[in-house]
């Protein structure tokens, strides 16, 4: 990278740890997504994005080719009224229609690969970039803090820094802007054959869904950090010892250097269960606040088809 790409480098300022957040960090990570000077990464990401919505269509049709399949078997025709002529047969006809499935399905994990595969370079690139910078602020540091640097500690905290980032962006394009797309989907699919009710419903479980998922997120990151740090300590531990061998040997402070060693990795374990615990408060969550919506729109439909104004063939 030349030096004239070092000062097109965006988010000139400093980023904190210490204050870190979700919306925070995915706001500075924007500029590396959607770079200003790289019209060919953008145009990736406009291919993921629109490889991503024809993706969630296939998803929506999948349940209408397994409806239409099913319905046919029990030989019953729901194709829709404006379906007509040999369309008509081909809809009634449980072969077609059980083939249609297969190849939706399949459609859909095609298009989902192909975003991925499309998006891996904006991704990466903003790996890199990250990374560049990352490397060229260690070199303009003060000598002291070379002298003093604790070298397995800095290699450990650069690593993980470089896997974060990829996670965080493709989280963005690949995770957070499906689950918006195909939330309006259902909901207009929900509103056509059902009524406004399911929609309230379903509506009201992603909001829910996604507003425990991001408290608990927030909550999660500061016990997530201790974790790092304990890590990151442990790790400094075992790699400045071992890079002092002689020095360790010639005082005979095998022992002690265990010891310290020793009281890294328990303020990690202490740590890492805290983590895993969080997550485990945090599925909990999400599993109990989908069931209850799924549950409530379940029960609305079994009660509208023992009045019935709804039937197994709509």
């Amino acid at each position: 990278m030349t030096p004239h790409h070092r000062h097109q480098t965006p988010a000139n300022q400093p980023i904190s740890a210490n204050r870190g957040a979700l919306l925070r960090t995915i706001a500075h990570l924007w500029p590396y997504i959607w770079p200003s000077d790289r019209r060919d990464l953008k145009l990736r990401v406009i291919g993921a994005m629109l490889l991503l919505v024809a993706a969630k269509f296939a998803t929506i049709a999948v349940p209408f080719t397994f409806k239409y399949a099913t319905d046919a078997l029990a030989g019953h025709n729901t194709a829709p009224a404006e379906v007509s002529g040999w369309l008509t047969w081909v809809v009634a006809a449980p072969i077609a229609m059980t083939l249609a499935y297969g190849g939706m399905r399949m459609l859909m994990a095609a298009l989902t690969q192909g975003r991925d595969a499309v998006f891996a370079k904006v991704a990466m690139h903003a790996v890199r970039r990250l990374a560049y910078r990352t490397f060229v602020h260690m070199h303009d540091l003060s000598l002291r803090f070379h002298l003093e640097r604790k070298t397995g500690g800095l290699t450990r905290v650069l690593e993980r820094g470089r896997n974060a980032i990829e996670t965080i962006v493709r989280m963005v394009i690949l995770q957070l802007a499906p689950t918006i797309i195909e939330v309006a989907l259902v909901a207009a699919v929900l509103a056509v054959h059902f009524d406004w009710r399911y929609v309230v419903v379903i509506v009201g479980t992603v909001v829910l869904y996604m507003g425990w998922t991001y408290n608990a997120t927030e909550w999660r990151i500061g016990i997530r950090r201790k974790m790092n740090d304990s890590d990151t300590d442990a790790n400094v531990k075992a790699i400045d010892s071992l890079l002092n061998y002689e020095t360790v040997k010639y005082f005979s402070a095998e022992e002690r250097e265990a010891a310290r060693y020793d009281r890294a990795m328990a303020r990690y374990e202490d740590a890492s269960v805290k983590s895993y615990t969080s997550l485990s408060v945090l599925n909990a969550g999400q599993a109990i606040i989908f069931t209850v919506g799924l549950a409530g729109a379940m029960v609305m439909c079994a009660y509208e088809v023992r009045a019935g104004s709804k039937t197994s063939t709509p």
